[in-house]
């Protein structure tokens, strides 16, 4: 038994539920999310919640319950509260601009770092070395700050480069230290 799979998903009152078939239409505040789900997942909206059965306890068809519930449930969080990734820049010099749907980096390289913005991601820059990434799509604002994150991943004996803020970098001791 699936124990993700079977709890049911509690929808809130500024969400709307809409399935076509094998596909699920969330709207909310934040945005609308659409995605087309396995056919052997059968997904059933009641009043307030919605649950998940499957037609067999087949190794892949329970690994398809417990994901088809966790992304269900990511989108409609998604499009009530929405997500959000804090990015910190650490180094001397790193800083971060935004410019319309640009994102541009200074991260101690010959030129600087630039990234579109995909739509439906909102950049907040509270000081030029912190990055706000958020949005409706978890998988969207996942991918996006981890491609920003990828430019100057850390290094672990000055700390130096772009990290998550709730990111703990195990630092070494340098070739000094014995």
């Amino acid at each position: 038994m699936s124990r993700v799979g079977n709890k049911p998903v509690t929808i809130p009152s500024n969400v709307t539920i809409d399935v076509q078939g094998h596909t699920l239409t969330v709207k909310g505040p934040k945005g609308e999310l659409t995605r087309t789900f396995d056919p052997q997942i059968t997904i059933n909206v009641e009043e307030n919640e919605i649950t998940f059965e499957r037609p067999n306890n087949q190794k892949n068809v329970r690994a398809l319950h417990g994901t088809t519930r966790a992304l269900v449930n990511n989108m409609v969080q998604g499009v009530s509260e929405g997500f959000k990734k804090t990015l910190l820049l650490q180094g001397v010099g790193y800083r971060a601009q935004a410019q319309g749907n640009k994102l541009t980096l200074s991260v101690g390289l010959s030129h600087p770092a630039e990234f579109d913005i995909p739509e439906g991601i909102e950049v907040d820059l509270p000081s030029n070395t912190e990055i706000n990434i958020s949005g409706a799509d978890k998988d969207l604002v996942g991918q996006f700050a981890a491609n920003v994150r990828e430019i100057r991943r850390p290094e672990p004996y000055k700390g130096k480069g772009v990290r998550y803020s709730d990111e703990h970098i195990i630092r070494k001791e340098g070739k000094t230290g014995k």
